[in-house]
């Protein structure tokens, strides 16, 4: 496909919609709306664990957009791309713990077929020995409403399935990591 225009068809405060008109091989025009970002695409997600425990850190978040707390990792935009600082920072605002990055994935589109954003996925870790962490206190943002919760290794999918029972929303990236049975045989 070949982008022939893009127009904004809404902008506010955080995010903007565009429409594009792309030629498809056929010769015909394809038209698309996306949303985008205002000054921001890029996000870090960080997916925590705590040591010697073996705990993950997750967060149940209200989510406007859905009407409905969702139990996810803790994340954040990343304004100045230092994405080993922001993600640190994020995990301290949102759970209170200090941890240290281990690894940190490729750019990542995010939701392709809809928005423009793309995301860092972080692996950290949390000493539960370091005094910082004896007894952590979250630094929110008026607009967060964030619970920590800290889940066994060994019972994450259960954990999800009965969150789901009773209501929370499931972000994808839990699913996809701890929730899909891959010992299933294909036929």
């Amino acid at each position: 496909m070949k982008k022939i225009s893009e127009k904004l068809v809404f902008s506010g405060n955080w995010l903007s919609v565009i429409e594009t008109i792309h030629i498809n091989k056929q010769g015909q025009p394809v038209i698309w709306e996306t949303v985008q970002r205002k000054n921001i695409r890029n996000i870090v997600v960080i997916i925590a664990h705590l040591i010697p425990s073996k705990r993950y850190v997750l967060i149940k978040q209200f989510r406007p957009a859905i009407n409905k707390t969702v139990l996810g990792f803790p994340a954040g935009l990343n304004p100045d791309n230092d994405i080993e600082s922001q993600a640190l920072r994020e995990l301290r605002e949102e759970t209170g713990y200090y941890g240290k990055i281990r690894e940190i994935s490729p750019e990542l589109a995010l939701s392709p077929a809809m928005t423009n954003e793309t995301v860092r996925i972080c692996h950290a870790t949390i000493d539960e020995a370091d005094p910082r962490n004896l007894n952590p206190q979250q630094d929110l943002e008026p607009e967060e409403q964030i619970e920590v919760v800290l889940v066994n290794s060994n019972n994450v999918r259960e954990f999800l399935i009965d969150q789901q029972a009773l209501g929370i929303e499931i972000g994808v990236g839990l699913w996809y990591l701890f929730a899909i049975n891959t010992n299933t045989t294909l036929t």
